[in-house]
Order: structure tokens, then C-alpha cells, then sequence
């Protein structure tokens, strides 16, 4: 288990590294991570303030953003509740580890 509430580490711009997945693990990098190009990816900014953006690709391929707000829930769970839904979680990411330069979550 990790103890995440007081990681600064969580406090940025995360990116889907789809590339660096495993059948378990799924990889986030900082948004300024080397990346190889991709057709889209899926990413979150975690702020202090516990203020959330979402990006995914939409409908037409186009980053389309979500605004929300994150909680730690546990020892190991981040939640997000978004504008539209703010009583229950859209998703909740087990975090397996987190530093400055990767997040690995639970598939």
C-alpha cells in the first residue's frame, strides 16, 4: 500500500504511456514526457486545490476536455467525481506507485 495524501508527485499534468502497458499495469508519464506519436491519449491534471481536467479523444478527434475534482480515497485510490455526476465517482484509479516521473495504476 502507498500513502498518497500528502505526494506532491500527484500534483501534474498525467498522460496514458498506452505503449509502456501491461496486462496489469497501466503507465502515466508527465505531460512533458518524451512520447512517441500517437493518434490520441488519454490524460488528466491533478491540482492542488483537488480541481481535475480530463482530456480524451472525442467524437470527431479532437481532445475533448471534463472538468471535475479528485479525491484520495484509501490508501491507494484516487477518485474523480465530474461536474455532470458530483455524488458518486466516474472512476476510480488504483495507484500501485507513483514519482515526479511515472504513475502506474492497477488495470
Amino acid at each position: 500500500m502507498i500513502v498518497m495524501a500528502f505526494t506532491d508527485a500527484l500534483y501534474q499534468h498525467w498522460m496514458h504511456s498506452h505503449e509502456e502497458d501491461t496486462d496489469t499495469e497501466m503507465m502515466f508519464r508527465p505531460a512533458g514526457f518524451d512520447f512517441p506519436l500517437s493518434r490520441g491519449r488519454y490524460s488528466f491534471e491533478l491540482r492542488p486545490d483537488g480541481n481535475l481536467t480530463i482530456t480524451e479523444i472525442g467524437p470527431t478527434d479532437r481532445p475533448q476536455e471534463t472538468q471535475g475534482v479528485w479525491k484520495v480515497e484509501g490508501d491507494d485510490r484516487i477518485a474523480f467525481y465530474l461536474d455532470d455526476s458530483p455524488s458518486e465517482p466516474s472512476r476510480v484509479l488504483q495507484v500501485i506507485s507513483v514519482d515526479k516521473d511515472r504513475m502506474v495504476l492497477r488495470k
